[in-house]
């Protein structure tokens, strides 16, 4: 069925796709209100506030309101828990452009569950009593970065590539998590949370007269503009080493790569999949199987509105770093030559791969509310399932050739963290 695209009375937009055959009904609702938008001396402010909208909203404490939204069978799409022996977990999180509420439900209990969903973005108790614990917790996530050495050698490496501030870290700063009050907690909330520049996406089981009146009525009042801060100045970039007191090294490459929207994107993301296409990409066999240098080792592109990039990672040993670094770079370099350009079966596998993925991805209410609400952010209009396996289909081994031939990876970012290595750059 056809996308539909309205404007809510609040001026938020409104995307519907009715899937025929499914009884279920999900949203993705996505809000200027994302790591890019906090004060720079307060930067995890936006993950404080996410976690104090879960508890209690529209008059409801925490408990009622999650009792609530149990009873109307919304079910997060995150990682969660147990709660009264039902699995529920709201999916409500930060990225650096925007924070987004995800939820999945009964189409026919549609009318039961937005306003729930409403009251926490529109009206959520904020609590002073609620401030102090969501810090804590925010502390605590910053933290485990420890325990993580692949998610903090990615959190370092993104601070350089990009510029400020759109290179920020989700996670906020130990200094500036400290910083940050109840008062601003609140005034982030009212200045970001606003209908003007946020996008409310659902699929599935939902007629969408019947979700442009519930939104209509359940967000009444609700008012405001906020648009995502652009980027300023150079990033940083280049080579460099940070020193972290672990067994492992984590090895990152950052490289540009088209952005979305773009007669390049659909290219990109075949190449991807020739680099990183689980045991048969090429990235697997020649770091991992014939040299032996690494336990992990893939590829992903990212592609956003503004830019898009490549990242490749390698996780190694403290001697086997250096190798497996120029390995990894020699083997992105050689894609893009005559002798080392994707093969027809690198190509055949790719292009199977990366359309199941989106036939198996578009029989999902969730991933494809996922996908209109991304689209819209970044390409201003929503594609099809149909449209975006035919970008795929559209895609020839000669044009693949062609675009990493000519494409201009510009100045790569180069991190890797872990014990002293020798000859490498230390961050200062």
């Amino acid at each position: 069925m056809a996308i539909e695209i309205r404007e809510l009375e609040c001026g938020a937009v409104l995307l519907v796709e009715p899937m025929a055959g499914v009884k279920s009904g999900a949203l993705t609702w996505t809000l200027p209100a994302g790591a890019s938008a906090e004060p720079a001396d307060k930067l995890g402010l936006s993950g404080i506030v996410t976690e104090m909208l879960q508890r209690g909203a529209g008059g409801l404490t925490s408990r009622e309101h999650a009792d609530a939204l149990d009873a109307a069978g919304v079910c997060g799409r995150g990682a969660g828990g147990a709660l009264n022996g039902v699995f529920r977990s709201l999916s409500l999180g930060i990225e650096v452009r925007f924070a987004e509420l995800g939820a999945t439900f009964v189409g026919q209990d549609f009318d039961r569950a937005i306003p729930l969903l409403a009251d926490m973005i529109v009206r959520p108790a904020l609590e002073k009593d609620a401030f102090e614990p969501s810090q804590s917790l925010a502390i605590q996530e910053l933290e485990a970065l420890a325990d993580d050495p692949e998610e903090r050698a990615d959190v370092e490496a993104m601070a350089r590539h990009l510029p400020e501030p759109l290179n920020r870290s989700t996670y906020g700063s130990r200094e500036g998590l400290e910083a940050c009050t109840h008062t601003d907690a609140m005034a982030f909330h009212q200045s970001r949370y606003v209908p003007e520049g946020s996008t409310i996406s659902l699929a599935g089981d939902v007629d969408p007269g019947l979700a442009e009146a519930c939104l209509n009525a359940a967000l009444t009042g609700w008012s405001g503009s906020a648009s995502i801060p652009e980027a300023t100045g150079e990033a940083q970039r280049g080579t460099v080493h940070v020193e972290d007191d672990s067994a492992q090294v984590q090895v990152m490459v950052i490289r540009e790569a088209p952005r979305d929207g773009t007669p390049g994107a659909a290219c990109e993301r075949v190449a991807a999949a020739v680099l990183s296409g689980g045991m048969s990409g090429r990235l697997f066999t020649e770091v991992r199987e014939k040299r032996g240098l690494c336990y992990a080792v893939h590829a992903r592109y990212t592609p956003e509105r503004e830019r898009g990039w490549l990242t490749s990672y390698v996780g190694t040993t403290p001697d086997r770093a250096h190798e497996s670094l120029d390995v990894l770079q020699a083997e992105l370099d050689r894609l893009a030559t005559p002798a080392g350009a994707p093969t027809q079966e690198e190509f055949d596998r790719a292009v199977a791969g990366l359309k199941s993925r989106i036939v198996f991805g578009g029989e999902s209410t969730s991933a494809r509310a996922g996908a209109m609400a991304n689209d819209y952010r970044k390409l201003g209009r929503c594609r099809s399932l149909e449209e975006r396996v035919a970008e795929i289909d559209a895609v020839t081994l000669d044009a693949l050739r062609a675009h990493l031939a000519s494409f201009d990876r510009g100045n790569a970012t180069v991190l890797t963290l872990g014990p002293s290595l020798a000859g490498a750059s230390r961050e200062a």
